[in-house]
């Protein structure tokens, strides 16, 4: 019979425990929310033999069993729950292998909950390069549980790992399961308290479980008011038992690591890592990098992309051509070229530079230094009230300002949690890159600075610090105006410095590409279809006869434009420019296929649309994309809220909407008074 059983893993970030999840489970895999809060649940399947297939869930990265942030109250509230429906079965814990000490106390702790366990051992390879030599047999030992050698870089031990898994399921290998420290001698009366109120497992489970118990959703409201009750006319003093704990097992583990553990003496080897990063961070030259590192990308973006958008743009435009002159002038011709064809053609051709995007930020993750990004940053964000912690959201919102402001969850100081949700959608996301990408090709000369730097990259640089900057001003205001005194700690762990995983990266650019054609490119073709429809009718079209081309400014489209064209006037903009600033409230990158459409319906001819843009001109005659025009609406889109996905995740995670509409409020009028002022110093 194929059953599936629960297997949670577990182990301190940065231990491999990611790679191993991809490497079991392959595609089968499946995001959503673990039950009552908003923290990711990775799930996914693995069939471990033919009769037996698991379901392995991902729990978020912890240091131990004392819960701080949302993300570790969730790997406890797995781990303790007994619901027959959600009981975890058998836990895999990841363990570093050269980090072996600081790995065991967390390791420890899971043992101590009495169920089956089983080791990865990781990283064996960074290990031997310390010149640490561990006996895996006599570990597995000491411990009373089974210890895997794995490396789900390349999938080495996987299958051990999964043989060791079948026959811990079917009970085949049995294991000493005494307690790693005496816990009942430690806290005898706190466990005997706990144990009146709730079921657990172990001694070592009380005594987390009265640590944690208030944030916890396994257990009422009732039962917690009276075991606050109780442990309170006892003394409890759970920063006292945590310390004691963790006291004797490093004791422990300090005898095993004698017994199990060759390590020759650290002075003999200067690791590689620390002599980069005695460079990488240092005060002045750790930022000159930094900046570099930062410079190149951007670089990277137009230098790599510009050749393959070229060609897209050129196939487009001569498909349009031909098209013209092989189909019959009807409406289905007029939706297919104007709506549908301009629609799609906004989609691909940002692919290329998509896909860059994230091959990048994906190497810079996979060598480690996206962490010392944070370590670096630290007291910058210091300076505003923020601390290292805050970064890494801020950074992934350069991907996307939605699983930026989830992944602000980590961040255990609630005033800093808040301050970061509300300013990091001031960073740039790749959602406005292919505006950026439009606008800066139409307005800034491709010039070489110097004979090096190209001016079109600068500015796309310059636009993204000016979103990194702003962010940090309105840091500072917000925690000027959220009195709130709790103090925070940036502790963090620095990776070793490691070779990207090339196969990892392809994955990734594929899988952000795909993501952006079918999310974004669905909004994008919808909206383009509409956007037809308003362009080619208006209230002089009866009996579905299309406005005459000439007549673009009386259809529905152009009415709606005339209507907010007051408002934007000032700015610069004109009122097709308007159409594209309400559609990019759907999301931003829809500006383009909003140009697209609005250019295709009103232009008889076959030009590209930069060439489009480029001859588009008002009234009088003047031309609209000048600098000045194009400064503006760069400025407009970098601080604008204009994501509808993002007040929706900004009100999920603060469980009101005063929040997403303060943003909206604050971001509009700072986006609207940069561009007023950017349009009347430029124009």
């Amino acid at each position: 019979m194929n059953k599936i059983k629960n297997i949670a893993l577990v182990g301190n970030p940065n231990s491999g425990k990611s790679s191993l999840f991809n490497s079991l489970t392959g595609l089968k895999q499946k995001v959503g929310n673990f039950p009552g809060v908003t923290v990711d649940k990775k799930t996914g399947k693995c069939v471990v033999s033919p009769e037996l297939t698991v379901n392995i869930i991902d729990l978020p990265g912890t240091y131990s069993l004392y819960p701080k942030s949302d993300d570790e109250v969730v790997t406890f509230d797995v781990l303790f729950d007994d619901d027959e429906a959600v009981k975890i079965d058998i836990v895999i814990v990841v363990v570093d292998a050269s980090n072996l000490k600081r790995n065991l106390l967390f390791c420890s702790q899971i043992m101590d909950l009495k169920k089956p366990v089983i080791v990865a051992l990781t990283m064996l390879d960074i290990a031997r390069q310390k010149g640490i030599v561990i006996d895996v047999n006599g570990l597995s030992r000491e411990l009373g549980f089974p210890v895997v050698e794995i490396n789900p870089r390349n999938n080495k031990g996987t299958q051990d790992l999964k043989k060791q898994l079948a026959l811990t399921a079917s009970y085949k290998q049995e294991f000493s399961a005494n307690d790693f420290i005496d816990n009942y001698s430690l806290a005898k009366e706190v466990i005997d308290i706990v144990k009146k109120y709730q079921h657990v497992t172990s001694d070592t489970s009380a005594v987390h479980f009265a640590s944690a118990f208030d944030n916890l959703t396994i257990i009422s409201e009732e039962s917690k008011t009276k075991l606050r009750e109780e442990l309170k006319q006892i003394g409890f003093n759970k920063t006292k038992i945590q310390a004691e704990e963790t006291l004797l097992r490093y004791a422990r583990i300090k005898k095993i690591m004698q017994t199990c553990v060759v390590e020759n003496d650290p002075l003999k080897k200067e690791l590689f890592s620390r002599k980069i990063d005695s460079f990488l961070l240092h005060p002045f030259y750790g930022y000159a990098f930094l900046l570099m590192v930062l410079f190149l990308l951007f670089q990277s973006i137009f230098w790599l992309a510009n050749y393959p958008m070229q060609w897209i743009d050129y196939g487009f435009s001569q498909l349009n051509a031909l098209l013209k002159t092989s189909l019959p002038d009807n409406f289905f011709t007029d939706l297919f070229m104007n709506g549908i064809l301009a629609g799609i053609n906004g989609i691909v051709i940002f692919i290329p530079q998509i896909m860059i995007l994230f091959g990048l930020i994906t190497v810079l993750e996979d060598t480690g230094y996206m962490s010392r990004i944070s370590f670096l940053t630290d007291r910058l964000m210091r300076s505003v009230g923020l601390n290292g912690k805050s970064v890494m959201p801020m950074i992934s919102a350069m991907a996307c300002a939605v699983p930026a402001i989830m992944a602000a969850r980590t961040i255990e100081n609630k005033k800093e949690k808040l301050i970061t949700i509300l300013i990091t959608p001031l960073m740039s996301c790749s959602a406005r890159l292919p505006v950026y990408t439009v606008l800066v090709s139409l307005v800034v000369p491709n010039h070489r600075l110097l004979g090096i730097f190209n001016m079109q990259g600068l500015v796309m640089m310059a636009l993204y610090l000016a979103g990194f900057f702003m962010a940090l001003l309105m840091a500072k205001v917000l925690n000027f105006f959220i009195l709130q005194k709790e103090r925070s700690i940036f502790l963090m762990e620095l990776p070793v410095y490691r070779m990207p995983q090339w196969k990892n990266i392809a994955f990734t650019m594929f899988q952000k590409a795909r993501v952006f054609v079918f999310d974004a490119g669905k909004i994008i073709f919808i909206i383009s279809i509409f956007l037809w429809a308003l362009s080619s009718y208006g209230p002089g079209s009866k009996d579905g006869r299309f406005i005459e081309k000439t007549k673009l400014e009386n259809s529905y489209a152009g009415i709606a434009g005339k209507a907010i064209e007051p408002a934007i006037k000032p700015l610069g903009f004109d009122w097709k420019i308007g159409i594209a600033l309400i559609t990019s409230f759907a999301a931003r990158e829809v500006f383009v296929g909003t140009m697209a459409t609005l250019y295709s319906v009103d232009e008889d001819d076959s030009n590209t649309l930069h060439e489009k843009m480029e001859n588009a001109t008002f009234s009088d005659g003047t031309k609209v994309y000048t600098l000045a025009t194009g400064i503006s609406l760069l400025l407009f889109y970098a601080f604008a809220m204009q994501c509808m996905s993002t007040l929706a995740i900004v009100k999920r995670e603060t469980g009101s909407w005063k929040y997403p509409l303060l943003q909206f409020s604050v971001m509009g009028i700072l986006a609207y008074l940069s561009s007023l002022i950017a349009y009347t110093l430029l124009k």
